[in-house]
């Protein structure tokens, strides 16, 4: 099997997993991700589309990941995961999808408006 190239976002996190076959070896820019992404949750978002398609442990991934924050990274992450595993086997397309696996969130922060503090918050009002 070659290596496998696909990319996941989240806000402004943008993930590149490089997908082998292998032992089940995640690195997260050249850490461990259990080093990586310290909290439980983030970790079994990462190992969620192996688990839901059955294949822990059979491949070897690399990944880049850069912008946002943690669970941002961790959310463009999994969804890159998951386009590379239906690269592989179009068979696992059904199984990530019932899970919203393979949907990119599209929500965005809202961007500040003039004569505004903030994008909906505004500056307080002085009547006299």
């Amino acid at each position: 099997m070659e290596v496998i190239n696909k990319i996941g976002r989240r806000k402004t996190a943008v993930a590149r997993v490089y997908m082998s076959a292998g032992t089940g070896k995640m690195e997260v820019n050249g850490k461990d991700y259990k080093t990586y992404f310290p909290a439980i949750t983030l970790q079994a978002a990462l190992e969620k589309p192996f688990a839901v398609t059955n294949t822990t442990g059979q491949f070897d991934l690399k990944v880049n990941v850069d912008g946002g924050g943690i669970t941002g990274q961790a959310e463009a992450v999994r969804l890159a995961i998951a386009r590379a595993l239906v690269e592989n086997n179009a068979e696992c397309k059904p199984l990530l999808k019932v899970d919203n696996m393979l949907t990119r969130d599209p929500r965005m922060v809202e961007r500040k408006k003039p004569g505004q503090k903030k994008a909906r918050k505004r500056f307080q009002f002085v009547k006299r």
